[in-house]
Parts: C-alpha cells; structure tokens; sequence
C-alpha cells in the first residue's frame, strides 16, 4: 500500500489538509486560554442552589467535553454527572438538575430536543454554542450563554467546548480554584503543539511516526478506567474522522473480561491490529499489572504495541497531552491515507437525508 504523502513535505501535508485541520488543532492552547479568561468573563450566572445533580447533553465533539469533565471531576463533584447522547433525557432531570446544553453549531437535533424537555422539567440550563437555533432559545428563555467562535469543526474546539463546563463550576462554588492546573495544561499544548507540528520532520516527531506505525493496520486503542478512558474514546473518533479509518477502542480492567480471549481468530485480521496503550502515572497498580501481562498475551499474535505515556504534573496536563498526541496523530494517518481530515461526508449525507425524510 504507497503512502500519498511525504509527512516531511509541509506544503503537501497542507495541500491535503484544505480545512485547515492542523492549525485548528494547533489553536487548542488558544481555546483553553480563552474559554478560561475572555469568553468566561462575558457570562452572568445566577445563584444555583440544591443542585442534585449535573447533566451535559450534545453528541460527538459537543459531548466529549462532558465525558472529560465527568472523568476529570471525578473526586472532587459530591454530585453525579452524566452524559446524554440521545434526545431523550433520563427521567431523573428535574428542577435540582443542572444541565449543560451543548452544541457547537446550535442546530444538532438530539440536543435541542433534549433542552426542550430540561426547560419544560425546570431544570437550570447552561448552554454552550456558537450560535444557531440553540443560541436563540437560550436567549428566548433567558438561560445564561457561552458564546463560543464559529467556523470550526466541533471535533477541533474541544478547548472551547470542555474547559467553560470547568470554569463554571468553579464560578458557581461546586469545584476548587483551577488557575493552576489550567495553566499549568494552556503551557504544556503550546510545547507539544511545536512537538508535533507539521514542520518537525518525522524522525524527531513522535505524532507522524506514530501514524506511520498506524498506516495500513487496525488501530486499537485501550485506556484505563477512572484516567485515560475518555482520551481512549477521543482517539477512536478523531482517528475516524479525520482519517476516515477503522479504529476501536476499550478500557482496562473491562477489557480484561471479554476482549482478551475475542482477538485470536480470524488470525490475518488479527495481525492487522496495531494496539496502542494509553498510559497515565495514576493508572491503578493493578491496572499497571494487567496491562504488562495482556502485552505479553498478544505479543506474537498483532501487528504491534505502542504505550503512550501521559505528560505532565496535573491531571489536567495530563489528560490533553494524550489528546494533543491524538488529534496529530490522526491528521497525519490521514495524510498517509491521501484523505482530507476536514470533511465528512457520511455524517453531512446521514443529517441531510433525515431533514429530507422528515419533511415528506
């Protein structure tokens, strides 16, 4: 299989990439920074009391933010959060339910017929968009807003998405001060952003010569409950997305009950399987111990592994070192494809039939 693109060749990377996929994914330090000072400062929030619990609801890029937080705010919430990727809201949302409506365009059909079931329960509803028909209903309702800038892709303004669901729970006195540990991750992308970025040559570039070791073969990528299972689920949607490929991905232990003995035939299949092991230096001991004895399982049987060990200090470092690695690696597997990263076609087709079906 010919690779398309020479990963040193700069201007082909970026002749490839006509959406600008690498310089959106280089802006992430920008988005943190901003989503943590300027957005936040134009947000008027009420007083919240007996907030029960807290409910983020969007899907795809406009979700992952709420899957973080929920991994992230782990140990520090007394409440529960859940995610909705559904139209529905769970039956529990009522007026003790905070619920983060997000959508990075204001127009994704399940969220908004999700906001109109939480503003129908009295629920206290935060949005989070750049505009559409969401922003109009959250100022039509008086609901407090953060503006996000429009024109990206929401799989490239997880910055924006994810780090406003933080600030505005310190805001409202549900988490600690997090200047430190949000500064601490803005100066960590910006170094890995030059780490990885197009004009390293791929002898010193750990994100092209990941996506070299990944070109060709199934990517597999396994994390660990409780620190890199949301980065893992991260890399399976960005690697299809943007490099229009298989991908799959599970956490430890889980995987230690089922997938273990599901990868032995067929054998040619098998050995496609490139597995890529996302490591944090707060992984369970045993989980440290599982991952060390499942290596040693399928070390003759797939293509490959590859351990990824997380960068930094604080778990917020931490966690987007791992998702820097990500979005390059999967934007060079791309390149390596000959596919454009930006577009996606499958999804444009599924929601523009589904407005056609729905009008006849």
């Amino acid at each position: 299989m010919p690779n398309s693109v020479d990963l040193n060749n700069v201007e082909e990377l970026r002749r490839f990439d006509t959406t600008g996929m690498l310089d959106a994914i280089a802006s992430l330090p920008d988005q943190c920074a901003a989503a943590s000072g300027e957005l936040m400062e134009k947000v008027q929030l009420p007083e919240y009391q007996g907030i029960a619990n807290i409910v983020i609801t969007g899907l795809g890029g406009s979700a992952i933010g709420g899957d973080l937080l929920r991994a992230y705010a782990a140990e520090a919430l007394d409440v529960p959060v859940v995610i909705n990727r559904g139209y529905d809201l769970p039956k529990f949302v009522g007026s003790s339910t905070l619920v983060f409506a997000v959508s990075y365009s204001g127009n994704t059909e399940e969220t908004l017929s999700a906001y109109a079931q939480a503003h129908e329960r009295g629920a206290h509803i935060i949005g989070i968009t750049s505009g559409g028909k969401l922003r109009e209903l959250l100022r039509g309702d008086g609901y407090p807003i953060v503006e996000v800038p429009g024109g990206m892709f929401p799989r490239a303004a997880n910055g924006y998405l994810f780090v406003p669901l933080l600030m505005i729970l310190q805001k409202i006195g549900m988490l600690p001060d997090l200047s430190t540990p949000i500064s601490e991750m803005i100066y960590l992308l910006r170094d890995l952003c030059v780490q990885f970025g197009p004009e390293v040559p791929e002898a010193t570039n750990p994100a092209k010569q990941l996506a070299r070791k990944m070109y060709g073969k199934i990517p597999v990528i396994w994390g660990a409950t409780g620190t890199t299972e949301i980065v893992a689920q991260r890399w399976k949607a960005q690697i299809n997305e943007n490099a229009k490929t298989p991908c799959y991905w599970n956490v430890f232990p889980e995987l230690n009950h089922n997938e273990i003995v599901g990868l032995e035939v067929p054998e040619e299949l098998v050995k496609a399987i490139h597995l890529i092991i996302l490591q944090d230096k707060a992984d369970h001991p045993q989980v440290q111990k599982r991952m060390e004895i499942t290596k040693e399982v399928f070390q003759d049987k797939v293509d490959g592994f590859t351990e990824i060990k997380a960068f930094g200090n604080g778990m917020l470092a931490r966690i987007y070192s791992l998702i820097c690695t990500g979005d390059y690696t999967s934007v060079y597997l791309a390149a390596l494809y000959g596919m454009d990263p930006g577009p996606i076609k499958a999804i444009d087709f599924l929601k523009n039939q589904l407005q056609v079906r729905g009008d006849q």
